[in-house]
């Protein structure tokens, strides 16, 4: 019999910006096979099904399946899913522009163990202007996108790219400190020799002076709390 995945949900509301309502939902179970992935969403259910492990890492692979009928409607035209190596993450719109939350992600009122609150993604409603939206890199990092949906591009921009710290943009090698820029290593004989080439005080641009600030990811921001159906 399929067991049911662990399910994370956030939210946000707008009654004006549509962007800005919706549902945050993370199908938290690594490692899903995609060949065996059935997935359905419609304006009031969302249907799973899939076997996820790995044996070459030890981990059993098991069959998972689960169904949600939503709180209210959303517009699932607009919705956007992701698939990477440890959960399948979902932004769902709300079909009402409103301002208050949903007060559960189920229709029926009824507690279900499976499904928690993110609070990585939560912020509280009359914080959630202030409040910048979840980042998606830990969540959208993985396996490219899926089935056309909007927002499935593939990693071309993902964050951690080129531009973060130590890889590609920064002094020496790599930007490294202590790798190609130090000085007594290669830079102060660099130096040296320009000196005696006539190559004035230009010296290495990357001899240990500018290295980048690691920038603070936040991640998402947390949710409301979480009732579900089985």
């Amino acid at each position: 019999m399929p067991q049911h995945p662990e399910i994370l949900w956030a939210q946000r509301s707008s009654t004006s910006t549509p962007e800005k309502n919706v549902v945050y939902l993370t199908i938290n179970l690594p490692d899903i096979k995609e060949s065996s992935l059935k997935f359905g969403i419609s304006e009031t259910t969302l249907s799973f099904s899939a076997t996820a492990g790995d044996a070459a890492k030890g981990i059993e692979e098991k069959d998972y399946a689960f169904e949600v009928e939503f709180y209210k409607e959303i517009n699932a035209t607009e919705s956007t899913k992701r698939l990477n190596s440890r959960s399948l993450y979902l932004i769902l719109r709300k079909k009402d522009l409103e301002e208050e939350y949903w007060p559960r992600i189920t229709k029926e009122k009824v507690k279900n163990s499976h499904i928690k609150t993110d609070f990585s993604k939560w912020v509280d409603e009359d914080e959630q202007d202030e409040a910048a939206a979840p980042a998606e890199d830990d969540d959208m990092m993985g396996m490219g996108g899926m089935g056309g949906m909007p927002g499935m591009g593939g990693m071309g921009g993902m964050p951690g790219m080129g531009g973060m710290p130590g890889m590609g943009g920064m002094p020496g090698m790599g930007g490294m400190p202590g790798m190609g820029g130090m000085p007594g290593m290669g830079g102060m004989l660099m130096m040296a020799q320009m000196g005696q080439m006539g190559g004035g005080g230009d010296g290495p641009s990357g001899s240990g002076g500018d290295e980048d600030d690691e920038s603070d990811d936040d991640g998402p921001p947390p949710l409301e709390e979480v009732e579900a159906a089985k």
